[in-house]
């Protein structure tokens, strides 16, 4: 039960009229109540922020990579940029010399189905188209504005994904399409070329690979020279044998791991006596130092890398990546070169 306050009567002082209670009394048993605070008033919602009229845009980013090479003293910087989340990619690249002067400036537009680089100084455009026909049939062609040529292809998966076949024809037509097959263990292919006599002859081209003896033995065939090659190898030691037909030359090479760090490699050729060899030292991934010699060049070198060696620069420490040559003539020591590389890549 509530009970409200007594008002005022005639024998006690007049008094101004009672404030409102801001607190309710519940009563949930005659021998309990509880105290209830009401909610705090609403606040008015905040103005929503809504994009400029009903799109909204966000700046892209840009990839800025540059190279340098001391022995040729050029630079090489290449911009990029993404768009439309992720679905087509502007690039520019250009290279400039120690002078400044600009060289080679190439402007290409890419996306999944067609891809354009235009060539500046020679005011000529490359153009691809890709487009995929059902699941198992693509279509490939590529134009040269300027040189009025290009290439219609046609690739489709047999009813096993390993199996391909692909028909490559120039156009304009000038003979019978490059037809070629892709299997699990290789592919082979066929095309028509000229020969000597500027007779046009159908050329086969083939290479399969097959496991033998706890190692894979690859034969490779083109334009009437066969190579075979077999390669040995487990965690310590690879043996790699080649011999080419029908020339019979017969090279090897030896690789033998000395730790989880260091390996050395040993290539020779038999029938011209050259041999090299090259010892790898690695800290992680990022840093690899390299030295070995050449007999048929006769200079021994050293190499050390910052950087993965066969990674992009994204992955490198501070996304640089360095690489520092020395050169070191058999013949002219006097004459030995130091030379390094270098690329760096800032995304802004």
């Amino acid at each position: 039960m509530v009970e409200e306050a007594p008002g005022p009567t005639s024998d006690s002082p007049s008094q101004p009229p009672p404030r409102q209670i801001q607190s309710l009394i519940v009563v949930d048993s005659p021998s309990s109540f509880q105290l209830q605070s009401p909610p705090p008033p609403s606040l008015p919602p905040a103005a929503e922020k809504r994009p400029f009229g009903h799109f909204s845009f966000r700046r892209p980013r840009i990839r800025v990579t540059t190279e340098f090479d001391s022995d040729s003293s050029i630079f090489f910087h290449k911009v990029s940029s993404k768009f439309f989340d992720g679905l087509a990619k502007l690039k520019f690249s250009f290279q400039n010399n120690e002078k400044g002067e600009v060289a080679d400036p190439q402007v290409a537009f890419i996306t999944k189905h067609l891809a354009i680089h235009y060539d500046v100084e020679e005011q000529n455009a490359l153009l691809e188209g890709f487009v995929d026909v059902g699941p198992n049939l693509k279509l490939r062609a590529a134009h040269d504005i300027k040189g009025q040529k290009g290439t219609l292809s046609m690739m489709a998966n047999l009813a096993d994904p390993a199996y391909k076949f692909e028909l490559a024809s120039a156009v304009p037509y000038i003979g019978f399409p490059k037809a070629t097959l892709g299997f699990p263990n290789g592919e082979i292919s066929l095309e028509e070329k000229e020969d000597e006599e500027m007779k046009r002859i159908l050329s086969m081209n083939s290479i399969v690979k097959g496991s033998v003896m706890n190692g894979v033995c690859t034969a490779l065939y083109k334009d009437g020279d066969l190579d075979l090659r077999y390669s040995y190898k487990d965690e310590e030691m690879s043996f790699i044998p080649s011999i080419s037909l029908p020339s019979h030359a017969l090279s090897f090479a030896f690789k033998r791991r000395l730790g989880p760090s260091d390996k050395l490699s040993y290539w020779y050729n038999f029938d011209t006596n050259y041999w090299s060899t090259v010892y790898k030292h690695t800290v992680g991934k990022d840093y690899k130092f390299k030295a070995g010699y050449d007999s048929k060049v006769r200079y021994g070198w050293a190499s050390l890398w910052v950087g993965d060696e066969d990674g992009k620069a994204k992955t490198a420490p501070m996304k640089m990546k360095v690489q520092f040559m020395l050169q070191v003539p058999q013949d002219d020591i006097k004459s030995s070169a130091l030379m390094f590389r270098v690329k760096k890549r800032w995304d802004i």
